[in-house]
């Protein structure tokens, strides 16, 4: 089944290229079933960039999935233009009356400040408690993982000497949750953050279930409420080229920053990328879809509690 995705977004012309099944919501309106509604919070600074990332992977399943975008309103976006903002992106305040199937809460290039420091956390806050109430399923995204955890359950983050960078080894501590359908017994994830949470805090929350880690990169996956909150620390959504785009980027401003780890062919950044985690982020999307949000959720979405 397609993706069913508002008119015109940049994402469906760039995604057809990839012989990606998309349609708009012109075409979406004659197909009679209730698609599930998934709403992305975008946190990201390169916007149309996530939301492609995010679309190529929810598109990999049978099932009719409606994309809604969400934006917080104490916070401007500096990086994606501010049409592209206006025609597809919606303040909280406007969406906080509506309901659900999934959400999706990515990471944000603000790990360096507590959490408290955040110009938009009051608000974000409030979408995290709004999310229990209104969503199914939550997928908290690298910071947003970190700062989900800190909302709820109080465990907090800690700095790393030096950039978690590369494409790390990981392994399903409970192999048989649904969320690992399809899995090989060792998993490549993309990490690409400055901060961590400790494996020994998640532990002290008898409400987190651990479910994913590395001996490299540590925590990956941590689990609540049966599923109704899970909480990823990598970027299994990124795309070939994100980590090489990174590396660049902090070379050109004179950043100190390591090569990603595992990453280039031969570790040669002129022989490109060797892409491994493809396949895990496929059967990561596609599971949370089917096992935690499309089994889960009322067919009247009005009686999400």
């Amino acid at each position: 089944m397609p993706l069913n995705l508002p008119d015109k977004l940049p994402a469906i012309e760039l995604l057809k290229q990839e012989n990606i099944f998309v349609i708009d919501n012109s075409r979406a309106t004659h197909q009679d079933i209730r698609p599930l509604r998934i709403v992305v919070l975008n946190l990201m600074p390169l916007k149309i960039t996530t939301e492609t990332d995010l679309i190529r992977l929810l598109s990999n399943t049978p099932l009719q999935v409606e994309i809604s975008l969400m934006k917080v309103k104490s916070h401007t976006s500096k990086n994606t233009p501010v049409e592209h903002m206006r025609a597809f992106y919606r303040d909280f305040e406007l969406m906080r009356d509506e309901k659900f199937d999934g959400m999706i809460i990515t990471g944000a290039p603000v790990e360096h400040m507590d959490f408290e420091e955040v110009a938009y956390w009051d608000e974000i806050s409030e979408i995290f408690s709004w999310a229990r109430t209104h969503v199914t399923s939550t997928l908290y995204i690298c910071w947003a993982a970190q700062a989900g955890l800190y909302h709820h359950y109080g465990v907090p983050k800690y700095k790393l000497d030096k950039k978690m960078f590369g494409i790390f080894e990981h392994r399903a501590n409970n192999p048989l949750l649904p969320i690992f359908r399809g899995f090989d017994d060792v998993f490549y994830v993309p990490h690409s953050r400055h901060t961590e949470v400790r494996r020994e805090d998640i532990l002290k929350v008898k409400e987190l279930d651990l479910i994913s880690e590395s001996d490299e990169s540590g925590v990956y996956m941590v689990m609540a409420r049966g599923g109704r909150e899970i909480f990823v620390t990598g970027h299994s959504e990124y795309s070939p080229l994100t980590l090489d785009t990174e590396y660049r980027r902090d070379l050109d401003k004179g950043l100190p920053i390591d090569m990603p780890v595992n990453y280039y062919r031969d570790n040669d950044p002129s022989k490109g990328p060797l892409v491994r985690w493809r396949a895990h982020a496929n059967l990561f999307f596609q599971n949370w879809l089917n096992y935690y949000v499309y089994q889960e959720t009322p067919f009247d979405i009005n009686e999400i509690k």
